[in-house]
């Protein structure tokens, strides 16, 4: 298993020329890292699937796959980690589900929930949205480049390293002063994907 937090993070969507697995393989050999599934209108059934190919991929590349929303399919499949919404199951229960091995990411929309994160045991926290994002309904509250900057500020003052990497609707020209607000890196769904087509 390999749980090295990457500064840079592909999430899956849902598209017409791309399955789930078929976006993982491109990205690792495109050099990504870190891939996490994210198929939030599928089939269980339809997940495992897509997760297994994907993972034959992560262990061909050796990059780091993760599955959204799912401890019972990350476990299953002996993936490298799971990410959890809010809204999901908090992750110090994930934790006793699937032990130290494994990265579990949470996400998080202010630095009371970072700390909340921390505080159960996350990894990693992503921290969105950044801008409106097509591949996600329901939408926390924008937070922006300020928004970075204002949190990236408080986590220095509260001594709280947990890396935290920026999501929803990130383009590739944000990467750069995203990283200038002191948060750790990135995580691009469609924006990436496009760059890597048109090369």
């Amino acid at each position: 298993m390999n749980k090295r937090i990457e500064q840079l993070q592909y999430i899956t969507q849902d598209t017409d020329i791309f399955s789930h697995a078929e976006q993982a393989e491109l990205m690792f050999r495109k050099g990504v890292k870190c891939v996490q599934i994210r198929m939030k209108n599928s089939s269980e059934s339809e997940i495992v699937f897509q997760a297994k190919e994907a993972l034959v991929y992560a262990r061909k590349y050796k990059g780091c796959l993760l599955i959204n929303d799912s401890v019972e399919i990350a476990k299953e499949i002996e993936a490298d980690g799971v990410h959890l919404g809010l809204n999901d199951m908090p992750i110090d229960e994930a934790r006793k589900i699937l032990g130290d091995q494994f990265i579990i990411g949470g996400t998080a929309n202010t630095i009371d929930q970072i700390l909340l994160q921390a505080k159960r045991g996350a990894d990693y926290v992503g921290l969105g949205p950044f801008r409106h994002t097509t591949t996600k309904k329901n939408l926390s509250p924008i937070i922006g480049l300020e928004g970075y900057q204002q949190i990236g500020k408080a986590l220095k003052e509260f001594d709280c390293e947990i890396p935290v990497i920026g999501v929803g609707g990130i383009r590739m020209e944000d990467i750069a002063p995203i990283k200038e607000t002191g948060l750790f890196g990135v995580a691009i769904s469609g924006a990436l994907l496009q760059s890597i087509i048109k090369k």
